[in-house]
């Protein structure tokens, strides 16, 4: 551990002023730390052997001297002073030309801006038409597939018809075979095909579930009421004929009709065949 004094460097032992301890000088580097504090400083000095007033001398030794160094630095430097002044000197047109050259950067980024705006609002537009197009070019091949689901319904609906309404026996007679023979794992002969009627049953609901997705206040949904109210009375028509037909024994053919009837929704008009059919019976 240093020692906090050191002596005096005199050669006269008999000197007992030249014996005694000196504080050291104070440290330089104490002043430069950034947190000092004067208060916590002079703390540090409370075993310093040294009256107040010679360190208050000591202090102002040490100011006067950071004082000259800094005049001296000044003296030093001086030259370098003034001509930092002459070169800030017509700084002012410079910081313009620079605002000027800002300012007109600015009206060039707000000028690629608007264009840009300007582009992105012709972006959406042209992807909203094309989005508008696709939906229209899918709700006209909805109405298409539409179309010729109601040309093959009722072409098969009309070639039902012509067969259960026509005059010759002999065709009776083979459609009579052929539906049997087309139903005969079902266990019905005679009368109309039941897979038929499902058939169309299921034809007649396809469209109608087409109708719906297109929207049933599409002009061309609505113009194709009449005939899809038509081609279900005619279905009707068909099963009605088919359930009045059908023996009181065959109950698989039966259930089957009335399945039929109840994916159609008709399940009252089913009743109303049955009691109808019923009253025919009894009398």
């Amino acid at each position: 551990m240093s020692s906090r004094f050191f002596f005096g460097g005199s050669d006269s032992e008999d000197s007992d002023e030249d014996n005694l301890p000196y504080p050291k000088p104070l440290a330089r580097s104490a002043f430069l730390t950034p947190e000092f504090d004067p208060h916590t400083y002079l703390s540090t000095l409370r075993n310093r052997h040294q009256t107040l007033e010679d360190l208050r001398t000591d202090l102002r030794s040490r100011s006067q001297e950071i004082s000259k160094e800094l005049l001296d630095l000044v003296n030093e430097n001086y030259e370098d002073f003034l001509s930092l002044g002459n070169s800030l000197r017509g700084g002012d047109e410079k910081v313009e030309e620079v605002r000027l050259g800002l300012l007109g950067f600015k009206r060039d980024v707000e000028g690629l801006r608007d264009i840009v705006d300007e582009r992105r609002k012709e972006v959406e537009t042209l992807v909203k038409e094309r989005k508008e197009i696709r939906r229209q070019m899918q709700v006209g091949l909805a109405l298409l597939n539409i179309g010729q689901s109601l040309r093959e319904l009722e072409q098969s609906l009309m070639m039902t018809s012509n067969e259960s309404h026509t005059d010759d026996p002999e065709k009776n007679s083979d459609r009579g075979i052929s539906d049997s023979g087309e139903e005969s794992d079902e266990g019905h002969q005679g009368g109309m095909s039941i897979s038929r009627l499902g058939r169309h049953a299921r034809q007649y609901l396809l469209v109608q579930r087409m109708m719906q997705r297109v929207g049933l206040d599409h002009p061309f949904v609505i113009k194709q009421g009449a005939r899809m109210a038509k081609m279900k009375n005619m279905i009707l028509l068909d099963l009605g004929n088919a359930l009045k037909q059908t023996g009181s024994q065959d109950t698989t053919y039966l259930m089957k009709l009335l399945a039929v009837y109840r994916d159609l929704g008709e399940s009252r008009e089913a009743s109303r065949v049955l009691r109808q059919r019923k009253a025919v019976t009894s009398s």
